[in-house]
């Protein structure tokens, strides 16, 4: 399996299905340097440039929000008197405020830069996460979520649009999903920092959980402070390339995409975003994943503890579920990517998911049941890691795609908000209406992966026919295929062919 991945990484061209229109995108590559070998060493560098800061702040972010599920089976709620009901609020909450946030942060991104945002938000959540280590009441930590969601929120559509700036549109899917996999890993690393954490209960006179969300936001606020030496703005201002490698990917994405345009921020864009139906569903393809995302992730030390399991024994064994996710997110994705298919491996991902939560709700017996948190974690993360990335290669126009991004995520996360009162504590030890609301909501984004699917197809075959040259009728014939005819039209463009 390894070579698949190697593929991934190492072969831009592999996979790829180059539309005969696609002569509309000029310049060609090969009019810079026809080299695949020095091409390849290109893809090599911006890899180890780019994707390990933006892998480790989305670590750190999946680390900070998800931890409270740790600390909770440390003695968090009992401590501060919260009941199991109040606490759910503590989660809903911070989901509110990610998703009312989501759209204006990538707005200050596209008008700022990702280097001054990027460490600037993640600096003031690990100031927040520091905080609610402090906490010593109910309405400190209701406070303190919410506050971490709305200052988390800009990140993962902030880095998604800042990687369709890097890459062509096939190798994006399998960039966002080693990025996104940083949440699967962040998962199984929290369960055994947790565990070690744990047995610093009571130095300094605070409890064990005090110390979770101390220590890791610390962490958070240095890696913050250190962001800006390793993070590059765009392209045109990489002093790590070469005057030739610069040549070589200004070619490379203009003659696939808009990612090297000069598109200063407009409202037009925006408002194009808004309109864009396409846009909403696929804010309901991560609504259907991000129930059962997120709530595997706050709920399993829960899960397992209630399978009867120790709390440490269940700080440990949330671990291989998250490096078994992590591992076959990468490996699916590099599958996507050498078919150039994305459509059919998350309906199969989230059908393996199902599965897994149908084992969690028919069987009783805790080894099986902790086989199905495995399986559901096998089928989520890499489904989940496939539709993040679709926008980014569909949606034309800098500003247009920046804010479809942050409202896939805002849209998405509605899920998340309700499924955080679904593992309500009356109903454990089984938690028939959490697993079955997630079954559902899987069932959600089956559907709605496959109406995309159907309608890239539908409006691919129209541009192939020509029944959208009609819109290239404003544009003098020898501006058809130019910069401008590409910056007013986007995905709209008879050129443009949607990836599936």
């Amino acid at each position: 399996m390894s070579d698949i991945i190697e593929t991934a990484i190492a072969h831009p061209s592999s996979g790829k299905h180059v539309d005969e229109k696609a002569a509309a995108f000029p310049p060609s590559i090969t009019s810079v340097n026809s080299d695949p070998a020095f091409e390849k060493r290109l893809l090599r560098k911006l890899d180890l440039k780019i994707l390990p800061i933006v892998t480790l702040l989305y670590l750190l972010s999946f680390l900070d929000r998800s931890n409270i599920g740790n600390a909770k089976l440390d003695g968090l709620t009992t401590d501060i008197g919260m009941s199991g009901d109040a606490y759910l609020w503590t989660l809903t909450l911070y989901f509110i405020g990610y998703v009312i946030f989501e759209v204006p942060s990538n707005i200050v991104l596209k008008k700022t830069t990702p280097r001054i945002w990027l460490p600037l938000i993640m600096f003031v959540w690990g100031i927040v996460s520091v905080l609610m280590g402090l906490v010593s009441s109910g309405a400190g930590l209701l406070a303190a979520r919410f506050f971490l969601g709305v200052t988390e929120a800009g990140l993962f559509p902030g880095v998604v649009y800042y990687l369709s700036r890097w890459y062509q549109r096939e190798e994006r899917v399998y960039r966002v999903s080693l990025f996104f996999s940083a949440a699967a890993t962040a998962g199984a690393f929290g369960g055994i920092l947790a565990y070690g954490i744990g047995k610093m209960d009571g130095v300094g006179g605070k409890p064990g959980w005090s110390w979770i969300f101390i220590i890791e936001g610390l962490l958070t606020i240095v890696v913050s402070v250190l962001a800006p030496i390793w993070l590059v703005n765009y392209p045109d201002t990489a002093t790590f390339l070469s005057e030739d490698e610069k040549r070589l990917l200004t070619a490379r994405l203009s003659s696939d995409s808009d990612a090297v345009s000069q598109e200063s921020f407009s409202w037009d864009g925006v408002r194009q975003a808004l309109k864009d139906p396409a846009v909403y569903l696929y804010g309901i393809n991560f609504m259907g994943m991000s129930l059962p995302l997120y709530t595997l992730s706050l709920f399993l030390p829960t899960i397992i503890k209630d399978l009867g399991y120790t709390a440490a024994q269940a700080q440990l064994l949330t671990v291989p579920p998250y490096a078994i996710a992590s591992v076959l997110t990468l490996i699916i994705a590099a599958l996507s990517f050498r078919v150039s298919s994305r459509a059919p491996f998350i309906i199969g991902s989230a059908a393996v998911a199902i599965v897994g939560y149908i084992i969690l709700l028919a069987s009783h017996t805790p080894g099986v049941q902790y086989f199905g948190t495995i399986v559901a974690a096998a089928g989520i993360y890499p489904a989940t890691a496939i539709v993040l990335s679709w926008p980014s290669m569909n949606v034309s126009g800098q500003v247009k795609r920046a804010t479809a991004c942050a409202m896939q995520i805002t849209i998405g996360n509605t899920g998340a908000i309700i499924g955080t009162q679904m593992y309500r504590p009356s109903g454990s030890p089984r938690f028939y209406l959490g697993h079955g609301m997630a079954v559902g909501y899987l069932v959600i984004a089956i559907v709605s992966v496959a109406v995309v699917w159907w309608w890239c197809l539908k409006e691919n075959r129209a541009k192939e026919d020509g029944r959208r040259d009609y819109l290239l009728q404003g544009f003098a014939k020898a501006e058809q295929g130019d910069v401008e005819a590409r910056r007013v039209l986007g995905d709209r463009h008879p050129a443009w062919a949607f990836k599936t």
